[in-house]
Order: structure tokens, then sequence, then C-alpha cells
């Protein structure tokens, strides 16, 4: 524990004397601000059309509660990238060498690295949150729609939704030190969240059997986390396949970040390195 908490310490200055951490924040805040008040003027202009149920508008009753989850659903992949370049720039700079001759037990120095990234991941999540609750309350409130903002179940979701990123974050190093290529991490997360993932949740959507099988895909279980609706799961309610609880996608997220970690531990963390 002595020896963790300077590796820890020296984790947290390292992501800090780099910019790409703050850059992603902001980005973060400002596509999620644009994704949440845009679907939320979306929706409202749809609700004064002046029909009961405008077609292919969700409820009104989950409108907020989705709005709000957008930065789970739609912002997860910026604590991934935080993540997994923390790990491969380690890698692209030839840090390792220095980083394992003050701290040689490389298993300790990536459970600071992952400590460091799980406290990270939840900042992010606060960025996102603010956005998110931010423009589409704002928006919401614009339309005279109900923002949801006195029920506590809207704050819990919330809450939930910061823990979401932080796991992302831990999945991220993991995904690192499984691909030490930087280029070849980012290829690979960007290809699976921007397109393969949603692909798959949009096919799984439409039959029961396909919907209980996208349960497990990671966006999924994200979304189940937080306990918002989204457009993906919104789609599936009439399949019969029932989202998991929020403890259990949590356990499926921390799940899979402790796989990776261990298997990128052994694959390619505990490697000689030049």
């Amino acid at each position: 524990m002595n020896l963790f908490f300077p590796a820890f310490r020296a984790e947290v200055a390292k992501l800090l004397t780099t910019r790409i951490w703050w850059i992603l924040a902001i980005i973060l805040l400002v596509y999620i601000g644009f994704v949440s008040g845009g679907l939320g003027a979306l929706f409202g202009f749809l609700s004064k059309s002046g029909d009961e149920q405008p077609q292919g508008a969700p409820p009104m009753e989950i409108l907020a509660p989705m709005l709000y989850g957008s930065v789970s659903t739609f912002g997860y992949v910026f604590p991934v990238l935080l993540g997994a370049l923390a790990v491969t720039s380690e890698y692209r700079h030839r840090m390792l060498t220095p980083t394992f001759l003050a701290t040689p037990k490389r298993g300790m120095v990536l459970g600071a690295k992952s400590a460091t990234l799980l406290i990270f991941g939840a900042i992010y999540g606060v960025v996102g949150v603010l956005a998110s609750v931010g423009a589409g309350a704002g928006v919401l409130a614009l339309f005279g729609l109900d923002t949801q903002l006195d029920n506590s179940d809207t704050w819990a979701m919330v809450g939930r939704a910061v823990l979401a990123l932080a796991l992302w974050a831990v999945i991220g190093v993991g995904l690192g030190a499984l691909i030490p290529n930087q280029v070849a991490a980012i290829v690979v997360i960007l290809a699976f969240t921007q397109f393969v993932e949603p692909t798959l949740r949009a096919v799984t959507m439409f039959a029961g059997w396909a919907a209980s099988i996208g349960r497990f895909l990671p966006g999924a279980a994200s979304d189940a986390l937080v306990g918002a609706p989204s457009l993906f799961n919104t789609g599936a309610a009439g399949t019969g396949a029932e989202p998991f609880e929020w403890w259990q996608g949590g356990l499926l997220l921390a799940a899979l970040a402790l796989v990776l970690t261990v298997v990128g531990y052994f694959v390619s963390w505990k490697r000689d390195v030049t």
C-alpha cells in the first residue's frame, strides 16, 4: 500500500501534464450539450404539433430521462479514449521504462493507472451530466415540458451516469493495455463505439431473442446501469426482452473492465519494454 500511493500520484501528475484530458472534456461538454439540447428541441417541436403522441416521438414522461441519459448513450467514447490514450502514450513516448524502474511492480502501476482513470472518468461524468441536464432541461423548460428535476429518481439516474463514465474510463485502460499501439487502439475504439455497436443494437431491437443477446453489449449495459431510456432500448420495449437492472448493468461494465485489464496485463503489459 505504501508503494501504491506514490504510483497513484505519479499517474495523476502524468495525466495532468497532458492537454488531451481537458481537450476531450471540452469536446464532451459541447457534444453532449448539442445532442441533449438538439433532441429536446426536436421532440419539443413535435409535442407542439397538436397530436397527443406525435409519430416518432417518445412518450413525454420518458423524454427528460432520455435526454439526461444521453451522456451515457452518446458520450461514453470520451472516457474510453482517455483511458486508452493514458496507456498507449506510455508505449508511444517510451515512458514505461522509467516508470517500471521507479515502480518495479507492474501490476501496481496498472492498478494505479486504473484508479486514476476511474477518478478522471467520474470527472467526465460530471462534465457530461452538466451538459445533458443543463441543455436538456433548458430546452424542455423553453417548450413548457416537464423537466422532472424535482424527482429524486432523476438525480439517482444522474449519479449512476457519473459512475458509468468512470467505469468506461477503466475499460479504456484495459483496451490500451491490450492494444498498446496507439493508432490501432483509437481506430478500434472509434469503429466499435461509433459503428459496430450502434449497428448491432439497432439490429437487435426488432426480435425478442436478439434483444436478449443485445442486452450484453457494453453500451446496453451502460444504459441499464444509468437506468435511462435511450433511442435503442425504447425501440426494444415491444420485443419482450427486459433490460438488466441497474446493478446488473454496473456489474457487467465492471466485469468487462476487469477482464480487459487482466488480459491486457498478461498479453502486453508484462512484456519486456525497450
